[in-house]
């Protein structure tokens, strides 16, 4: 099946790509894309080990490349697609930045921002969550299957 260059899977597909390089740093792998009128403005991966940073998590540097990429603060008409759901700080960054949309892959039970009971992401933001899943997940099992057996 060919996916077309605007569908939410085609773009995950693109964040996937970025978490299997965070996969090939041993970093947690998660990925990340900003869409802009349909185009990637900014791509990104989990860097926590790499920078020694436990803020440096794909949502942000996404949103880092993407408001340096377009010269903004704020990405109103911007959607990120993240592998994961992102974690409080990440909605957090999410709404600050005011993006227009959150598209992720896998639910996260333990730490993803719908476990809190306070909205925090924007009020205008648009969640969509689900995106190739199965693919989203698996990728996370294998990396923290092979740190227990490893």
């Amino acid at each position: 099946m060919v996916l077309s260059p605007s569908s939410p899977e085609y773009f995950m597909k693109e964040a996937l790509k970025e978490a299997s390089t965070a996969l090939a740093k041993d970093e947690v792998p998660i990925g990340a894309v900003i869409v802009c009128e349909n185009k990637i403005i900014a791509r990104a991966h989990n860097l926590t080990e790499t920078l020694n940073d436990v803020t440096a998590h794909a949502e942000m540097q996404a949103i880092t490349a993407a408001t340096h990429f377009l010269g903004a603060k704020y990405l109103k008409e911007c959607t990120l697609y993240v592998t994961l759901e992102p974690c409080i700080m990440c909605a957090g960054a999410c709404f600050w930045s005011q993006l227009k949309s959150v598209i992720y892959g896998a639910s996260d039970e333990k730490r993803g921002y719908r476990k809190t009971k306070i909205p925090v992401l924007h009020p205008k933001t648009q969640v969509l969550g689900g995106i190739l899943e199965n693919q989203c997940s698996a990728i996370l099992k294998e990396f923290f299957k092979s740190k227990r057996c490893g």
